[in-house]
């Protein structure tokens, strides 16, 4: 299947591509990632925070894909730009605070320099695709720079330094939301399935913005010998889970639940749910 703007969050594309997103849910949940993909489950999630993203992604893709991402309309007829508005305030349009929040991020990007001749001269939305290990990968590229041997990634979060927790070695230990949020393995992969199709190695640029009233504008890179770490520790779980995660999605091996989340618990019984005083497994 050739991936296109159209098709590429298909879920016939993600049968036959693993990528980032999808492999990070099933590293939450095989069972809930897997009843998903089959629509068997539909999981209740908050859409503004994914709305918000490509809100600010697309504003800095061009006012073409901005309009188009405002006009376009769900299942149910309603469009973007009408999920946007505070329904509380009926006498005339008021964007919902995160909205507003967005506006003010934007206004802050769009006013840098620095950020507009690097990123803002990139290729947007590159669609990625290559293989690891003989299992097919893709990816989008928020905005790629082949000429300066590097890509760029928009990344918002409420703090960026806040501290965030990752499981190593048996316990939690405090890290950076790069790492907590697995962008880490995002960008490792990407550079792989870039250097595969271009034939050009990039190194990878996170722009962070918090969301912070004002913001933090932040430039993250990867150029230290342990920030290479990082990025070879997550091109790792990709390898070390990938065959056992596509064996599932191609129905040759069973899902596992991990016994916590909506979909597990929804599927509970006295019956199957059976543990010991000391045995049952903590968040």
């Amino acid at each position: 299947m050739d991936l296109t703007d159209k098709n590429h969050y298909d879920k016939a594309s993600s049968l036959e591509y693993l990528s980032v997103s999808l492999f990070k849910e099933f590293m939450k949940c095989e069972a809930a990632a897997y009843a998903e993909l089959k629509g068997e489950w539909l999981p209740e999630r908050d859409e503004t925070p994914l709305l918000v993203g490509n809100y600010i992604h697309s504003y800095f893709e061009s006012p073409e894909a901005h309009e188009a991402f405002l006009d376009r309309k769900d299942a149910k007829g309603v469009s973007n730009r009408d999920k946007m508005l505070n329904k509380r305030i009926k006498k005339e349009k008021v964007l919902k605070k995160d909205f507003k929040v967005a506006d003010t991020l934007i206004e802050r990007m769009a006013a840098d320099n620095n950020f507009m001749q690097l990123y803002g001269a990139g290729d947007k939305e590159v669609i990625v695709t290559g293989e690891i290990n003989g299992i097919k990968w893709k990816g989008k590229i928020d905005s790629l720079r082949l000429d300066l041997g590097k890509f760029f990634d928009i990344k918002t979060n409420k703090d960026l330094h806040g501290k965030n927790w990752v499981f190593k070695d048996g316990r939690n230990l405090p890290t950076t939301f790069v790492e907590a949020y697995g962008y880490h393995l995002q960008m490792a992969l990407y550079r792989e399935l870039i250097f595969q199709q271009f034939g050009v190695s990039c190194e990878p640029v996170i722009f962070g913005v918090s969301k912070q009233d004002p913001p933090e504008l932040m430039t993250i890179h990867f150029e230290t010998e342990e920030m290479q770490d990082l990025l070879y520790d997550g091109l790792a779980t990709i390898q070390e889970y990938q065959e056992h995660i596509k064996a599932v999605i191609d129905g040759k091996e069973e899902p596992r639940g991990c016994g916590m989340c909506d979909y597990c618990r929804s599927k509970s019984s006295f019956a199957n749910n059976i543990y010991g005083a000391l045995d049952i497994p903590l968040r």
